[in-house]
Order: structure tokens, then C-alpha cells, then sequence
């Protein structure tokens, strides 16, 4: 092993002479260890915090498209009876692409519900309960009532567990939906109403749509928005994450007039905040290496400053320059990577673990950190990605390589003859 090796190897504290140190030698190597815990506290906090981030946009984006279809193919301006009678064409095109896996019919437009005084917005599909299984999780969601229920003709609605609480129904009551749409008379305007009776309830888990979506079968729908709203194919595919190159494949099998979206453009405001939000967070996390950084900085110019006798040996002993920034740049090298292993090995196992970490600290204090009512989430999500960790360890590395070089020039500056003279 050359000799910087092992002389950077003893500054950082890894490696021993045999006899007791001095005791500027122990300061030396404490200030070593804290700068490397430091860096190890660093890595992990910033694991474990972009993992759970990662988990909770994992649950929030799975419960979104338990309701939601991954591709939507629809028309506008179209009578949606003449969709629904070739709609099993456009699926047939769609099935073509080998990543589709299922394909049903809707009718989407927006109502105002009412019970008594109370009256909600709604965001209202039509669907096909016999299909709609190949498309959502909806039929799992029910909390109350089935899917079936929705048979055509009867007029019945499925609606969301928040809709259900704030106007206070349940199953076998009925609502009053008004339509966008109505007449003119002589009395004024008069908007179309339908009453639906409430055959089911479901809960998504998330509350946007638990609050906003009330489900009729797709021919009542039909009749009931008949000017109104947009009608099409639903599609659920193999991989979610190659939804929009699928929808640009499925569109060229479909005629014209025919438009696609797929969930990344239908949520594209919540995912561009929610990436701002991880982007920022990483950044401000960051901070805390940095800082761990700058230590590591300033343990090798107090390093430097102890050991200029020792520079002032080698140096008369026939060391270069070169040779003495290698020594400062072993140590503050060793000092970064050890540290930063320790904080990816740390910060990777909390990560993987914190669903068990996480209920064990909220049994021996006694508190929840997550109430179920209002995040409707029981535990704490956790999703380390690999593509995280890497950025995460390279950034702790290139931080650390950069606090080491301004000692090691200090270091290979010193003139022997000055500072014996002064010792």
C-alpha cells in the first residue's frame, strides 16, 4: 500500500500506529467520525424521506386509477346513442394493441344532485356493469350495494362515501340529479331533472373522487345527458406507465373524430406538483450533506493545521506536493465514502422497513401519526427507488470529493522551513 494510503487511512481513524495516540491525534480522529456520521445521517434522512414521498404518490396515483381508466377514447359532438351501439368496434380496434387488456363503454358529464336542502356537484359515468370490471376496481370498492344494481332503465346511482355523508343517503333513498341542459318556456328556464334511487355506495380511498363521482348505468346516462357531455371507450392496459405511447398506437387504429387521453394528461397538474414537490425536497434535503460537507471541510483544515510538523517531516524526507495533497485527499475520500455507504446501507434498511419501524414508535408513545380518517391511509407508505438512492449516494460523494480539495492544496503549499522554524 503506498504510503498516503496509510497515512490518510490513520488521519481518518482507520488505521493504528500500535502506540496511544496523542491526543491531538484522538481529536483529530473524532472530528473524522462526527464529519462521517454526519454524512451517514445525511444519506439516509434523504433516502427515507423521497422513498415515503414515492410511496404516498404510489398510493395516491393506484387509488386514482382504481376508478379512473388508464385511456379514454371518446367523441364529442357525437349522439351517444350511436356510440353505444358501435362501441364494441372501437374496442375491438383498441384489443388489437397487445398492451390492452380491457375495454367498456361510459357516458361522463357533470349534475347537480339534491336530497332535501342539500344540493352537491357531481362528476357523473355512465358505465356498463357487466364490462366495467375489465376497466376499474369499482366493483371491489363497494361499501354498500353491488355493481349490478345498475341495470338499465332503473335509474338507480352508485355514489361516493363523501357524497353519501354530506347529503346524508344510503341505500334505497333517492336524489334529485338536474342536468347541465333544459328547455325555455314561458315560465322561464327549466333544467332537466331525473330522480335516481342510491342502490350502492363505494370509497375509493381517495377523497376527490369519494366526494365528486356518482356512477348510472351507461344508458340511463344516455337519456339523461343526451345534449351533453361525452361519450366513448374506457381501456385498462398491461402497463400503466406506457399509457400515453399506447394511446398514441391505439389512435392511429381508430376512424377520425376519434380523441384519446390518457391518465398522465387527465391528472397532469397533481403529478407536475407533485414532481415540484420531490424536486424541491431533494434540494432542501440536500442541504443537511452540505452541511455534513462543510464539516468534513473544516475537519481537514483543522487536520492540515495539527499536522504541519508531520508535512514538514515528510517533506524533508523527500515528499512532493502532489504527495502530501494525496494524503488530505485519502482521508477526506475515505471519510465521504464510508459514510456515505453507511447512510445508504441505514437509510435503504430503515426505508424498506419503516412499515414496521413506524407502528412500533407509535405503540411505545402512544400517538398515531396517521389518522385513518382524515389521510385514509392506516400506515406509512414507503417505495425506495434504485434511481433515487444512486443520485442520492453520487451527490454525497461529489460533495464530499469537493471538501477535500481545498485542504489538500492548503496542505501541499506548507514550507518546510516555516514551520520548523516556528516549532
Amino acid at each position: 500500500m503506498a504510503y498516503e494510503w496509510w497515512i490518510g487511512a490513520r488521519y481518518a481513524g482507520l488505521a493504528r500506529t500500535g502506540r496511544k495516540g496523542r491526543r491531538g491525534d484522538r481529536f483529530v480522529s473524532f472530528v473524522a467520525a462526527s464529519s462521517m456520521a454526519g454524512i451517514a445521517l445525511g444519506v439516509a434522512a434523504l433516502i427515507i424521506v423521497l422513498s415515503v414521498m414515492n410511496g404516498f404518490q404510489t398510493q395516491v396515483r393506484d387509488r386514482m386509477l382504481s376508478v379512473l381508466p388508464h385511456i379514454e377514447l371518446y367523441f364529442s359532438g357525437v349522439d351517444h346513442q350511436q356510440v353505444l351501439e358501435h362501441w364494441q368496434e372501437l374496442a375491438q380496434a383498441a384489443k388489437g394493441d397487445p398492451e390492452v387488456r380491457g375495454a367498456a363503454p361510459f357516458v361522463a358529464a357533470q349534475a347537480m344532485v339534491a336530497r332535501g336542502q342539500s344540493l352537491s356537484g357531481v362528476q357523473v359515468r355512465g358505465i356498463d356493469p357487466a364490462v366495467e370490471p375489465q376497466v376499474s376496481d369499482l366493483a371491489q370498492q363497494m361499501q354498500t350495494g353491488t355493481l349490478d344494481s345498475l341495470s338499465p332503465g332503473s335509474y338507480h346511482v352508485i355514489v361516493g362515501s363523501q357524497i353519501a355523508q354530506s347529503l346524508g343517503v344510503g341505500v334505497g333513498d333517492t336524489l334529485l340529479m338536474l342536468a347541465p341542459q333544459g328547455s325555455i318556456s314561458p315560465a322561464g328556464f327549466a333544467p332537466r331533472m331525473r330522480q335516481f334511487t342510491v342502490s350502492g355506495v363505494f370509497s375509493s380511498g381517495y377523497y376527490e373522487y369519494d366526494a365528486t363521482l356518482a356512477f348510472v348505468n351507461v344508458q340511463d346516462a344516455a337519456r339523461v345527458f343526451r345534449d351533453s357531455g361525452v361519450s366513448g371507450v374506457r381501456l385498462r392496459i398491461a402497463d400503466m406507465q406506457q399509457a400515453p405511447q399506447v394511446a398514441l398506437r391505439v389512435l392511429q387504429r381508430m376512424p377520425r373524430g376519434v380523441r384519446a387521453t390518457d391518465w398522465t394528461q387527465s391528472n397532469r397538474t397533481w403529478f407536475a406538483a407533485v414532481k415540484t414537490e420531490k424536486r424541491m425536497m431533494f434540494l432542501i434535503l440536500a442541504l443537511i450533506v452540505a452541511v455534513a460537507a462543510f464539516n468534513l471541510l473544516s475537519s481537514l483544515v483543522m487536520a492540515v493545521k495539527d499536522k504541519q510538523s508531520d508535512i514538514a517531516i515528510l517533506r524533508t524526507l523527500g515528499a512532493t506536493p502532489g504527495e502530501i495533497a494525496r494524503i488530505f485527499l485519502v482521508q477526506g475520500a475515505l471519510i465521504g465514502v464510508i459514510g456515505t455507504g453507511a447512510g445508504v446501507v441505514l437509510g435503504t434498511l430503515l426505508a424498506y422497513n419503516i412499515d414496521v419501524i413506524v407502528p412500533w414508535i407509535e405503540r411505545m408513545l402512544g400517538i398515531q401519526f396517521i389518522p385513518q380518517q382524515i389521510y385514509f391511509i392506516s400506515e406509512l407508505p414507503s417505495n425506495p427507488q434504485i434511481g433515487d438512492i444512486t443520485w442520492i449516494g453520487v451527490t454525497s460523494l461529489v460533495l464530499s470529493l469537493l471538501a477535500t480539495l481545498y485542504p489538500s492544496w492548503r496542505a501541499s503549499r506548507l514550507q518546510p522551513a516555516q514551520v520548523l522554524r516556528h516549532d
